[in-house]
């Protein structure tokens, strides 16, 4: 059995769907560019083939303002618009309980990786949190599951990475980690997993 479970964040235990749509556009009225659609930035937010910043703020690479303004929004607006999903916390209290080391590996910035967590009470279940501006490549790289596992002392085979996400499967397959994909956050695949209940069953399978 696996010892560590590390989670991607945005749309597999964080319903942060309003938030990160009302962040990207907050950014792009301080850059004098019109909002785009909720449909299109939740479409585009998880696509490997994509440059963000190319797409959400044309430009090549995000910028300190860029973070800075995302931050301003999400620490003014987070505890108004972010949800756990249904039956997150007690499957991270049941995890914990069997022995599990827990991990993040997210896209998003420290400061509001934090906040988000601290504010939803479930911060102190991680024992390793890799953010965007921790390892200076966002998915489909694998930097950020290979500094959980660094972080925890583990090797890949001893840890498993649950996301929502073409780019999570591609992180998690370049750092040669075993995956499972879920299907209530921002996506939708057919034969992923689409309950708590079988999500939990799984990976006490592995």
């Amino acid at each position: 059995m696996k010892k560590v479970v590390i989670f991607d964040m945005d749309g597999t235990l964080v319903n942060s769907s309003l938030t990160i749509v009302n962040a990207i556009n907050f950014v792009r009225e301080n850059l004098n560019l019109k909002p785009l659609k909720s449909d299109d930035i939740l479409e585009k937010v998880n696509d490997p083939k994509l440059n963000p910043a190319k797409y959400f703020y044309e430009t090549e690479i995000f910028t300190p303002k860029h973070e800075r303004l995302f931050s301003d929004y999400y620490t003014k607006n987070h505890e108004k618009e972010l949800v756990l999903y249904d039956g997150i916390l007690e499957l991270l209290k049941s995890l914990k309980e069997r022995g599990f080391k827990l991990a993040i590996a997210t896209n998003a910035y420290r400061q509001s990786t934090l906040e988000s967590l601290s504010y939803l009470k479930i911060l102190d279940y991680f024992q390793s949190i890799a953010c965007y501006d921790d390892v200076g490549r966002g998915k489909p790289a694998p930097d950020m599951l290979l500094k959980n596992i660094e972080d925890l002392g583990v090797a890949p085979q001893d840890a498993i990475f649950i996301g929502d996400s073409q780019r999570d499967m591609l992180a998690s397959k370049t750092a040669d980690i075993d995956y499972i994909m879920i299907n209530w956050g921002f996506s939708e695949y057919e034969n992923a997993i689409h309950n708590i209940s079988n999500l939990k069953e799984e990976i006490l399978k592995r």
